[in-house]
């Protein structure tokens, strides 16, 4: 859905993750996501009557859909279908953004987690629920690939963990090594763990 098919609500949704990302929740008001959507005044308590808490718990998991959704997308673009090549689609969206607009922006789940974790259960909920989602497509494309159900639960996790990590690493020395890093040493484990078709069907 491009802004121009987007409704009011949809914008000022995705306004907010914009804003979380670049500025975190306290920095994210809400003037500054009505003005960003371009949204009427008074559209917030219209659709959102639960104020900022929900609007911020909706832009978590549209970022948690968001992400989940790549993940048969970088899948669609590999030319060999590899745990390593995956993970290194997954840093590569971060490397290209940063390459070509700085290091202004992160990751409005992990934001929202810092802020919110300890103070607001809903919002705790929602990102729990938005990373769930994501390691949930992860794992499914591990298992697509080759690795057994029994490690690719754990190895989602470690993939995604390694990446949002290697995001903070980046933001805050201005430079992508972290998350080359992260490709470079996790790539051949990640790899390793995909049985061979012959074992899997002798």
């Amino acid at each position: 859905m491009t802004e121009s098919e987007r409704g009011p609500r949809e914008r000022m949704v995705f306004s907010a993750a914009q804003l979380i990302r670049r500025r975190g929740v306290a920095g994210a008001g809400m003037r500054d996501v009505v003005a960003h959507a371009h949204a009427p005044r008074g559209s917030l308590q219209h659709y959102f009557p639960g104020g900022k808490e929900q609007l911020v718990n909706e832009a978590v998991r549209w970022a948690g859909r968001y992400a989940a959704r790549r993940v048969p997308r970088f899948m669609a673009g590999m030319t060999e279908r590899t745990p390593s090549g995956l993970l290194a689609a997954m840093a590569g969206q971060w490397t290209q953004e940063y390459a070509r607009e700085g290091f202004a922006g992160g990751c409005p789940v992990a934001a929202a987690t810092v802020a919110c974790a300890d103070s607001v259960e809903s919002t705790r909920e929602a990102a729990a629920g938005a990373f769930g989602e994501w390691t949930g497509a992860v794992r499914g494309a591990l298992v697509e690939m080759g690795v057994p159900d029994a490690r690719a639960e754990g190895l989602a996790v470690v993939m995604v963990s390694a990446v949002e990590g290697a995001v903070v690493v980046a933001r805050a020395e201005r430079d992508v090594r972290a998350l080359e890093a992260v490709v470079r040493e996790l790539g051949p484990v990640l790899d390793a763990a995909v049985e061979r078709r012959d074992r899997r069907h002798p």
